[in-house]
């Protein structure tokens, strides 16, 4: 009888690890600026997927506290400014982006959200 645990199985290289480690093996030549821009992209995209997600509860728990307020005013009026509050933060976060880029434009930085470009007009290389 040959139990699985006593086959000898080729493994490969198991300290390699899966991907590739920095910029080693970067089939699309792009470099530390593209995956800076990679990584950037990602954090705003998270970062506006985390308020969406605050957004939606901030909205459920205001509507249920105008349900449950029984016609108090005090909680109606902490169950609105929660809602407001919420709504104001979301579009706070959406409207960041169009505001770095109305400023990169302001102060003449056009590529201001892709700093891969904005290295390369920088660097001499």
């Amino acid at each position: 009888m040959n139990l699985l645990a006593q086959e000898g199985k080729n493994l490969g290289d198991p300290l390699r690890g899966i991907g590739p480690l920095g910029l080693e093996g970067d089939p699309s030549g792009e470099g530390a600026p593209g995956i800076f821009n990679k990584f950037i992209s990602g954090t705003i995209g998270l970062l506006t997927i985390i308020a969406i997600i605050w957004f939606v509860l901030l909205l459920i728990t205001g509507a249920y506290g105008f349900m449950s307020a029984g016609g108090d005013k005090a909680q109606i009026e902490t169950a609105r400014k929660r809602i407001v509050t919420g709504l104001i933060g979301l579009i706070i976060v959406v409207a960041a982006v169009f505001i770095v880029d109305l400023f990169g434009e302001l102060i003449g930085i056009k590529d201001i959200l892709n700093p891969a470009e904005l290295l390369k007009k920088i660097l001499p290389y």
